[in-house]
């Protein structure tokens, strides 16, 4: 595409001559011939730094908000905005892909991913392949892609999207973080659907949200400037009333306890050999119908009537979407493997005060007979989520097992330790560094009734040693401990 067509619907100083466009980014890395390079200046540094660097790599068109010093050869263009030309000229050169795909965007503060992957499920068995773009990755077709973001960057976005299309995709299911919105990289994309689950206080301070106002304000966003067909959320939550004060699509409601167009009714928790689980019924303005879940927590009966409330909207038959949520499991996310002697280890990404306190209550409502929680925290970033791990852990579980969890540089018995200052009763908890042996301690220990939490990790499959990204699957590690029980 020639640069001239690519710049049509944006504003922009400086005539140019034309040269072909296949490629933009805004990471002198990636910039070779044929890139359209965009300055960006970010929390840590500034792209314009770097324009150099993809000038010597080969680029020649460059989209700038000052001036830059390159030879007369290059292509330059100045905009008011460069993060919001580069969110442009990406729809533009992959073709709008979202106005060919079905598009549901999800945004709050937990129960994004599992909502997400509930819903990727269901349109999949439905025969509406579904591509996901969210913490768990970038997942479509047989491609299953790790991303550094939530949501990525606006021209990464754009060129999944099209890739989606190309491999025989038809949906898309994405969680938008707050920093997306407050970065627009999802400006310019066509949503069908958009999802509010809950919010509760969460990345507030440097590089994020100054506050709780303009954290609550930049997801407010997604449901102010984007029309769509239907926007769904949480009646439950408190802040659903002003969240969608000022949106103009239909709204559809879910809840357990307020008014809605999607209400769980008797709901009750159930626990087999095989399953800890939610059981309720589903009331619509047409129907009343049985669901059950073999995923525990209340909360999931919420993600659970935000993928019905989608389904109906798509026209997919509710008994169905019932039978299906039945059946299904989310990688990482209270995902249950029972071992043969009636204990049960729940992998979970809680890695914070909030959601691991979340986490326990709701395991604990199934009354086990000992609540165990194995978990760790961060190396080399935020110390105050520790002290809350701590806290949280020392009031909640029965016994704590305090192992790493990504300590990176940072020296993982002095994260242990500032963990264990929460804990009053030096009996209620032990120290293992090597998670791997963390996991099989918490496997000998366990007994029939046992919950065993293993929080922090969830999906991931890796851990953070050193400078070293080491393979590290925890399901793999409890089904060999299960595995190796079969032959004593």
């Amino acid at each position: 595409m020639l640069f001239s067509r690519l710049l049509e619907k944006i504003e922009y100083r400086n005539p140019i001559l034309d040269c072909e466009i296949d490629h933009i980014t805004n990471d002198s890395r990636e910039a070779r011939g044929g890139s359209v390079f965009v300055c960006i200046k970010g929390f840590a540094t500034d792209g314009h730094l770097y324009a150099k660097k993809a000038y010597e790599n080969g680029c020649r068109a460059f989209v700038c908000e000052r001036e830059i010093d390159l030879p007369n050869d290059a292509r330059i263009v100045t905009v008011g905005n460069s993060r919001n030309a580069l969110a442009r000229l990406s729809c533009e050169l992959y073709g709008n892909p979202s106005r060919e795909l079905f598009v549901i965007g999800i945004t709050g503060t937990k129960g994004k991913t599992t909502t997400a992957l509930m819903i990727k499920q269901l349109l999949d068995v439905s025969g509406v392949p579904c591509g996901y773009i969210g913490s768990n990755g970038v997942i479509y077709s047989d491609k299953k892609i790790d991303a550094a973001n939530t949501t990525p960057e606006s021209y990464k976005l754009q060129s999944f999207m099209r890739d989606m299309l190309n491999s025989g995709t038809r949906a898309l299911v994405m969680e938008v973080s707050s920093q997306a919105l407050k970065l627009n990289r999802v400006l310019g994309i066509d949503f069908d659907i958009t999802l509010f689950t809950n919010l509760s206080p969460d990345h507030i301070g440097p590089g994020e949200h100054d506050s709780f106002d303009d954290y609550f304000n930049t997801k407010k966003r997604l449901f102010d400037d984007f029309e769509c067909k239907a926007v769904i959320a949480n009646a439950d939550d408190s802040y659903t009333k002003r969240m969608l004060a000022d949106c103009k699509s239909k709204i559809m409601l879910y809840s357990i306890n307020a008014p809605s167009d999607y209400k769980a009714e008797a709901v009750e928790l159930y626990r087999t050999n095989d399953f800890l689980g939610m059981k309720f019924n589903c009331r619509t303005e047409k129907e009343i119908f049985p669901c059950a879940l073999s995923i525990p927590g209340e909360f999931n009966v919420h993600n659970a009537l935000s993928c019905i409330a989608v389904a109906d909207v798509l026209g997919i038959n509710l008994d169905f979407v019932a039978k299906t949520l039945a059946n299904m499991q989310i990688e990482g996310r209270f995902e249950c493997i029972h071992t043969s002697d009636g204990a049960c280890f729940v992998i979970d990404y809680a890695h914070n005060g909030l959601s691991l306190e979340a986490s326990l209550n709701a395991l604990r409502k199934y009354e086990p007979s000992r609540l165990i929680c194995l978990f760790g925290s961060v190396g080399c970033r935020t110390q105050i989520r520790r002290t809350q791990m701590g806290e949280v852990a020392s009031r909640c579980a029965d016994f704590s097992i305090l192992t790493s969890d990504n300590p990176a540089t940072e020296d993982e018995m002095a994260i242990i330790n500032e963990i264990a200052e929460q804990y009053d009763n030096p009996d209620s908890y032990i120290a293992i560094p090597d998670r791997k042996k963390a996991i099989e301690y918490a496997f000998r220990m366990s007994s029939e009734g046992d919950i065993i939490l293993l929080a922090g990790k969830g999906h991931e499959k890796y851990q953070l040693i050193g400078n070293c990204k080491e393979y590290f699957c925890e399901r793999e590690i409890v089904e060999d401990c299960i595995n190796a029980m079969k032959f004593v």
